[in-house]
């Protein structure tokens, strides 16, 4: 074990927190969490906490299961682990509980897929008796992103939706089991209805096919259930960090990094499975080959769509991809265009706004020069007008423009001299695209720009306003700079 200062988010005070020296500070962070309270959070006087109710209770029912052994083997091979409502004693939230399906996974023997079965049944029946009232509990699943690249096969494919497949028909089929046995002691919520199809014949991982039918083949067998709602894959959350967990529920793997640049575990256990080192994956990387594939979000959808029929409660479906659209061909200029050149002066800065049309009469380019200005802020409005009229040649509206850059506040603004269609501008490029909302798309319907004073220095109306999340303290250094006057001799 190991003592770690830990809290449940950067901004929350640390707490001392005890756990196991392999499990790294994203789990002491989750710990942190989903233990109540402010003091020490012991991983082993923290799980006691719930576990020990738990088997109380199951001795009382009559249920000869090892469940505290159960419980706590699982925890520390992080195979499972309850969500905080359980944690928390909280009887007002859904009972949860999250099973690690990587851990299950040993580059030896594979995936266990008996440990597996009983791990489930061992959460329907902790889950029950940690809220005997409670008619949904969500059993779910995580990381198989992670067991996949145990086993080596590639996210998305088809021998990758057959594991998932049968992965989630013995989720269902032993959680009903688990859910009818249990009915007969606290009263059935629901009748057991076969809606979720057969699972697949076969499957690229030996013993699954056949457990999965197994399962199912159970589920026939038992007429009511205790709960409404039993299976499902959720948004991850503190358990899932508590086991180490990657990828939440049936996800992707998002990156093959790890937040300190190294490798992840689903990585390297891709690699290990391919029979590649980290060497010869970076020189496959460097020769433009891709050893470690990322799946986009059709993968994400096709394994979605095959886990839905065996699940009671799914996230939303992903967003299919969307074809992308051709980009619009340029529309050039005539060598010999119309326009015009305007000068104004926006709160005492001269600035000449010249215009550029196409044969109809639209606008397809502006340019926008200062007077006296610096070299680096004319060079950012040149190329910021170079920006817009790529922009519009290429088919962007101006509304578009407009909608985007009227109001923008910056330095210099004030009242605008010599263009009567626009009086006050709080930026110059306020000022450029009021003037040509005016001009081009005949707008007279854009509020008035609100003035301030030349000097705004901690006096403007936004300066006074709250600064989210805190207030402005009552005295500011602006504030109080605002009280000296400079006296000349």
């Amino acid at each position: 074990m190991r003592r770690v200062m830990a809290g449940a988010d950067p901004e929350a005070p640390p707490r001392l927190v005890v756990v196991p020296a392999a499990w790294g500070d994203e789990a002491a962070a989750a710990l942190a969490e989903l233990v109540p309270g402010a003091g020490q959070a012991a991983l082993a006087v923290a799980s006691e906490t719930w576990i020990k109710p738990i088997a109380e209770r199951a001795l009382r029912a009559g249920l000869e299961l090892p469940l505290a052994e159960r419980l706590h083997r699982m925890l520390l091979l992080r195979h499972g682990a309850p969500t905080a409502s359980v944690w928390q004693a909280d009887q007002t939230g859904v009972p949860g509980f999250t099973l690690n399906l990587a851990s299950f996974h040993d580059a030896g023997n594979g995936f266990d897929v008996a440990a597996f079965g009983e791990a489930v049944e061992t959460a329907v029946t902790a889950l029950t008796l940690a809220a005997p009232a409670a008619q949904r509990i969500e059993v779910a699943v995580t990381d198989l992103a992670g067991l996949l690249a145990g086993l080596g096969i590639a996210y998305g494919s088809d021998a990758s939706v057959a594991v998932a497949r049968c992965i989630a028909a013995i989720l269902r089929g032993r959680a009903e089991v688990a859910s009818g046995e249990l009915a007969q002691l606290f009263g059935s919520a629901a009748p057991a209805l076969l809606d979720w199809p057969a699972p697949p014949s076969d499957a690229p991982v030996a013993g699954l096919a056949d457990a999965a039918r197994v399962a199912r083949q159970a589920a026939t067998g038992v007429n009511c259930l205790r709960h409404t709602v039993l299976t499902a894959v959720v948004q991850p959350g503190a358990a899932d960090a508590l086991l180490g967990v990657e990828t939440g529920g049936i996800a992707p793997p998002f990156s093959p990094l790890t937040a300190t640049g190294g490798l992840s575990r689903t990585a390297r256990a891709w690699l290990a499975a391919q029979g590649k080192s980290a060497e010869t994956a970076l020189a496959e990387k460097l020769s433009g080959g891709d050893p470690l594939p990322a799946p986009g979000v059709d993968a994400h959808l096709a394994m979605h769509d095959a886990v839905a029929p065996f699940v009671h409660a799914m996230p939303a479906r992903p967003e299919p991809m969307r074809q992308a659209s051709e980009a619009l061909p340029r529309r050039e200029l005539p060598a010999q265009r119309t326009g015009y050149t305007q000068k104004a002066s926006v709160g005492g800065h001269r600035l000449y706004l010249r215009t550029g049309e196409y044969d109809d009469g639209s606008l397809g380019e502006v340019m926008i020069a200062l007077h006296k200005e610096g070299a680096a802020f004319r060079g950012l409005m040149d190329n910021f007008a170079v920006a817009v009229s790529l922009g519009l040649q290429h088919g962007v509206p101006l509304e578009a423009f407009v909608e985007a850059f009227t109001f923008t506040r910056f330095g210099p603004a004030g009242v605008v001299e010599g263009d009567p269609a626009v009086a006050h501008a709080t930026s110059l490029l306020d000022y450029t695209f009021r003037h040509l909302a005016a001009n081009y798309l005949g707008r007279r319907d854009i509020p008035e720009a609100e003035v301030e004073e030349a000097d705004t220095v901690g006096n403007g109306s936004r300066d006074h306003a709250p600064l989210l999340p805190l207030d402005l303290p009552p005295q500011s250094p602006r504030a109080r700079r605002r009280g000296f006057r400079v006296v000349s001799t």
